[in-house]
């Protein structure tokens, strides 16, 4: 793995490429995007890229959802001088929490929650993980912001524009529900899309 080079012209989603395919089988995520993250200049362009929508968008704070969107999450909010609010799987916040159940990528049952004294009424959210195959995970998440009065801003002219952010949100029925409410930013050029959403 050369973390030093960096391609001459770098297109928008150039480090994908940096990206590892699954080696261990079906109970795994197809991609592997732990070595994009070792890359100084991958990281850094990947995270301009989930930004540039909302550049100009009124941003109060920026989600990550356990465990991979903290890795992006927090590079994002340290970019946007923003603090960063980890939404968690059940069971490690020893503070009062609000939980929703949900079904990830596999198919299994989880539930998530957040600290209920971090998300006030009116609060400008991005929230960001890792990827949106199913769009399961990321639900769960829009549903607790929402429930506790956060703004996940739908498609609309009236609604303050933050939004969801992951490094590929999948064409799934889940990932077309997230598209189609809220403002929504990937790395994944559109030529490329469908390869991703075939998982090649």
């Amino acid at each position: 793995m050369d973390l030093c080079h960096v391609p001459a012209t770098r297109e928008k989603g150039w480090y994908l490429a940096l990206m590892a395919p699954n080696v261990k089988g079906p109970n795994y995520a197809w991609l592997d995007p732990s070595r994009l993250y070792c890359h100084p200049q991958g990281l850094q362009d990947c995270v301009a890229d989930l930004l540039q929508p909302f550049r100009g968008d009124a941003i109060d704070t920026v989600a990550g959802i356990d465990a991979m969107g903290f890795i992006l999450g927090a590079a994002a909010a340290a970019t946007l001088r923003k603090g960063f609010l980890a939404i968690r799987k059940a069971g490690h916040l020893c503070v009062q929490t609000v939980a929703q159940p949900y079904s990830d990528y596999s198919g299994r049952e989880k539930v998530m929650e957040v600290r209920t004294d971090a998300i006030s009424p009116g609060l400008r959210i991005l929230l960001v993980d890792q990827w949106v195959e199913t769009g399961g995970t990321m639900r769960a998440a829009i549903e607790l912001v929402e429930r506790l009065g956060g703004v996940v801003a739908v498609l609309s002219p009236l609604c303050v524009p933050t939004g969801v952010a992951a490094i590929c949100i999948e064409s799934s029925e889940g990932g077309k529900w997230i598209r189609e409410r809220y403002k929504c930013s990937h790395c994944v050029p559109p030529r490329l899309q469908p390869r991703f959403d075939q998982h090649q």
